[in-house]
């Protein structure tokens, strides 16, 4: 296995969410294809450490509109690397001279339930700061057990993220809730 580069968590950043709105502005090169961007991951929740990688998650109107469309994203310099083991998602990333990540795109087709899945965590952690600490305790210990080795780094961390995910997917359900007057 190639040596890959170590697992770096940063301090929060005021700047990503800047960085996350300039990736998205060049976003709109999808046109008509595109119907939102989303700051996802990390560095959306503010205090929170992070890998310094800006997550977006744009909603597209279809994906057979976005295929059309890869040759835009790779002029920006993204790579294209497809499903990338989540159905219905094409991920492109953006990696600068050195190699090391700036952005990771994951765009999904509206109505893809991963969306929802996805802003009810990082609303979940914007909202509610223990956890938002909890899950960077949880990234801490598992950058110390596999500070080399991502795929590793994300199983670690994966139990925590899907129970929270179903508190988030519950809580966001029960905020949408109107209650009778």
């Amino acid at each position: 296995m190639a040596p890959t580069n170590p697992i770096v968590l940063a301090a929060y950043d005021p700047a990503w969410p800047r960085l996350a709105e300039s990736y998205g502005a060049q976003l709109r090169v999808l046109g008509d294809c595109l119907i939102a961007v989303h700051h996802i991951g990390s560095t959306s929740v503010v205090g929170l450490a992070a890998k310094p990688t800006i997550d977006l998650m744009p909603v597209v109107t279809r994906l057979a509109a976005l295929e059309v469309q890869r040759p835009k994203l790779e002029a920006l310099g993204y790579q294209w690397r497809g499903e990338f083991g989540i159905a219905g998602r094409r991920l492109c990333v953006m990696d600068n001279e050195a190699g090391l990540r700036l952005a990771n795109v994951h765009l999904f087709a509206a109505g893809a339930p991963d969306i929802d899945r996805a802003l009810a965590f990082r609303d979940y952690l914007r909202i509610f700061p223990g956890a938002a600490q909890e899950y960077e305790r949880q990234k801490r210990e598992a950058c110390r057990h596999h500070p080399h080795d991502m795929r590793a780094y994300t199983d670690a961390k994966g139990p925590w993220i899907r129970e929270t995910e179903t508190k988030a997917l519950a809580w966001r359900a029960q905020q949408r809730t109107v209650l009778p007057a």
